[in-house]
């Protein structure tokens, strides 16, 4: 699973998640990705459930990006434990993902293998996401 090797600060506070992305929009190294629609968080579990998928599916031909990265900590306290006396210890890393985000290319495989690899990974993962192509692409199958 993703994690930081190293963090200035154990823990963050929530925030909120506002407006679009503004980077990691457009697909950079492969000719197929997945772009989030909806803000969220992805834990660390989540992503490495979607690249398994991804990699089963294409049978380890083609090649595949992560575009996110969890390196914001977030903190449970233990069940059945009182309000106040602090915050709760960080248990997992979750990657912001604003509206717009490429989260996930592959490279190397047909368009419809790419689509269905990358549909699979859409099913482990907590926002709404989109198929894109990249634009300069030549299709000749």
């Amino acid at each position: 699973m993703l994690l930081p090797k190293r963090v200035k600060y154990r823990k963050q506070q929530k925030g909120y998640i506002k407006g679009n992305a503004s980077r990691g929009t457009q697909i950079a190294f492969g000719s197929y990705g997945i772009k989030s629609l909806d803000p969220g968080w992805i834990t660390s579990r989540q992503i490495e459930a979607a690249r398994i998928a991804v990699t089963r599916q294409l049978k380890r031909e083609g090649k595949v990006w992560i575009r996110i990265f969890p390196d914001k900590p977030m903190t449970r306290k233990p069940a059945e434990v009182r309000m106040g006396k602090g915050k709760g210890s960080p248990e997992f890393w979750v990657a912001v993902v604003h509206p717009g985000r490429i989260l996930f290319e592959c490279d190397g495989v047909s368009r419809q293998e790419a689509y269905e690899a990358l549909r699979l990974a859409a099913q482990k993962l907590p926002v709404k996401t989109k198929f894109v192509v990249r634009r300069d692409l030549q299709e000749h199958e």
